[in-house]
């Protein structure tokens, strides 16, 4: 029957919000919400996570979410980001009285006082956590990223109101001891705490709460909080036995701290440190308790030596991802031993560790069989050799990222790709002696391939992203930034063999021409980011024939492309309708292109 509202008429209500809560995107949601006044409530009903971020009126506007959503348990609220309000704020009876107009005039008139600053109209109060509390009663999970205005006192109101809380992101924000103290006495049911950058706590907050959330803490992060010392850390050790992350970053944190928490939680298996005056004393606790380690990561460790790690690779036999960064003592000897130790290794990432080499790496490659991703940068003494030793043993290395590698050259590429015929993603920047022959043994034997970055690598022709072309079909991502022997061949190889292509970064080369970006539109549909800055020889004649296929385009990059008028830039803006973002310079945007796309344009900052 034509007009008979068939849907509405034959599902339960179940039934459409088992659809709803299935929907990937917030604005499918929206959309769906708008359909009718049944849809609208369920939705409503429905909807478990919501987003905030800087506006005008946070309070106001929690208290608002916290009556239209009062199933929701997960709120995350993040003062860096600006964020569109949902269209679901009830129908506009009058222009001049939306409820968005009625949210911002009632804030205004409740909440301003006399000095306050107009960016703290910006910045979520206590008050706003108080409607947190008072409207989201089953909250699990609350996240306040920089919110500078909230403090210990929204902080208690969240923790009386909201006892089933599982996970607390405090990141940036200055709330203080009570608030902690509030938590750790309420929340017993806690498991996830991050306090990176908390710069009000000290130790008495953190040790309370791991006295009140010892038991079901499992996570905790702690980083720039100068008044949380081995006091705290020993509470935990006490207290938090089914702790099994700990990310730590403090100067102020010493050899006794790591100490209680490695003879404490025995189920540790993701230790994260960047903490320069814990020596190989704590670390060796590590390994010698923590038996369950699983990922380990060491940022700037002037005191650790082949000692810790000797005892990480004989106790921790369980551990698949190591990184080590800038860790000058570290040498080949460390290394050797979590290869002989870790089997199970599969992630390996070294970072300006100059001790470390060739043997250090081909200990990795014989004895790692199921390493599946390696990162090696800044390693000035790793060489090819280390390279053939991980092609040989390390057949599903799926990602391999090499930057400023310097003796790295064609053999070790060559080696990987024949070697790891499984290998999906590989970054080079700044290889110097990585060439064409390398990239073409890709090309020739690495057919799964989706990702390829290859920047500022001089010896990398038209050859090699021919080969691409030719042999890795289901390439989406590639970079070829500052390779200047890659001209329109290369780029035409790639648009006729890759039809998946969803990024491009053609910037810096010199000898790309239009004809190349036409082939990228007739054979790359698919393309959603491109960027062509630098790029002297490219016209708004290639760019037209670009745009003129690829509808899916959502970024453009150009600058310095003096080829490129405001004509093309008004071509760019005109034909894409799902553009997000264009980079250019400001004086080749005419008045007409700024009043048509204003908020979708990015201008290049030039001036002093």
């Amino acid at each position: 029957m034509r007009g008979h509202d068939w849907i509405n008429s034959m599902l339960p209500d179940e039934l459409i919000l088992e659809i709803f809560r299935n929907l990937d995107s917030k604005s499918s949601r929206d959309a769906c919400s708008l359909v009718c006044r049944r849809w609208l409530t369920l939705e409503r009903f429905s909807r478990d996570t919501i987003r905030i971020g800087a506006s005008g009126s946070p309070d106001a506007l929690v208290d608002l979410l916290a009556r239209r959503f009062p199933n929701v348990t997960n709120v995350y609220i993040d003062e860096r980001l600006s964020v569109s309000l949902p269209v679901d704020f009830g129908r506009r009876r009058n222009p001049s009285h939306s409820a968005l107009s009625w949210l911002r005039l009632h804030f205004v008139s409740e909440r301003s006082e006399p000095g306050a600053s107009e960016s703290d109209s910006y910045c979520i109060s206590d008050a706003g956590l108080t409607a947190v509390a008072d409207g989201f009663m089953k909250l699990e999970k609350l996240s306040l990223i920089w919110c500078s205005n909230a403090t210990s006192a929204g902080l208690t109101s969240v923790a009386e109101k909201c006892r089933f809380l599982k996970s607390l992101d405090l990141q940036g924000c200055y709330v203080g001891d009570q608030g902690l103290v509030a938590i750790g006495k309420c929340c017993r049911q806690l498991e996830i705490l991050n306090l990176r950058f908390c710069e009000g706590l000290t130790d008495t907050g953190l040790v309370e709460l791991a006295f009140g959330c010892g038991p079901t803490l499992k996570w905790l992060g702690v980083a720039a909080c100068a008044k949380i010392t081995d006091v705290s850390l020993e509470a935990v050790g006490s207290h938090c036995s089914s702790l099994e992350t700990l990310s730590l970053d403090s100067e102020f944190v010493h050899n006794k701290g790591v100490l209680a928490v490695a003879k404490g939680c025995s189920l540790l298996k993701n230790l994260s440190l960047q903490c320069i005056n814990v020596t190989d004393e704590a670390l060796t606790a590590v390994g010698v308790f923590c038996l369950s380690l699983e990922s380990l990561a060491l940022y700037s460790f002037q005191r650790f030596t082949d000692k810790s790690l000797c005892a990480i690779g004989k106790g921790c036999k369980k551990l698949k991802s190591l990184m080590l960064s800038d860790c000058y003592f570290l040498s080949d000897k460390g290394l050797e031993a979590v290869a002989a130790g870790c089997l199970e290794l599969t992630n390996l990432e070294v970072n300006g560790c100059h001790n470390i080499g060739t043997y250090g790496l081909e200990s990795i490659g014989r004895s790692c069989m199921r390493l599946t991703e390696l990162a090696l940068l800044y390693c000035q003494k790793v060489g090819d050799q280390a390279l053939s030793e991980v092609g040989k043993g390390c057949k599903y290395l799926e990602a391999l990222h090499l930057v400023d590698c310097s003796i790295i050259g064609d053999e070790a590429i060559y080696s990987i790709a024949t070697g790891c015929r499984n290998l999906k993603r590989l970054h080079i920047r700044r290889c110097y002696e990585v060439g064409s022959k390398g990239i073409i043994a890709v090309g020739d034997n690495c057919k799964y391939l989706t990702d390829l970055s290859i920047r500022f690598c001089d010896r990398v022709g038209d050859e090699a992203l021919v080969a691409i072309g030719k042999g890795c079909p289901s390439l989406r991502h590639l970079n070829v930034s500052g390779c200047h022997q890659i001209g329109d061949n290369g780029i035409i190889a790639i648009a006729r063999g890759c039809p998946q292509l969803t990024y491009l970064d053609v910037s810096v080369l010199q000898n790309l021409r239009d004809m190349a970006l036409a082939e990228v539109g007739e054979g790359c549909p698919l393309l959603k980011d491109i960027v062509l800055s630098h790029c002297r020889q490219i016209t708004d004649v290639g760019l037209a024939h670009l745009v003129k296929r690829c509808k899916l385009l959502e970024s453009c990059h150009m600058v310095y492309c003096p080829g490129i008028t405001a004509a093309g830039v008004a071509t760019v803006i005109s034909t894409c309708t799902n553009m997000k973002k264009v980079l250019i310079e400001k004086a080749k945007v005419s008045e007409r292109t700024q009043r048509r796309a204003g908020s979708v344009i990015s201008y290049l900052c030039v001036d002093l």
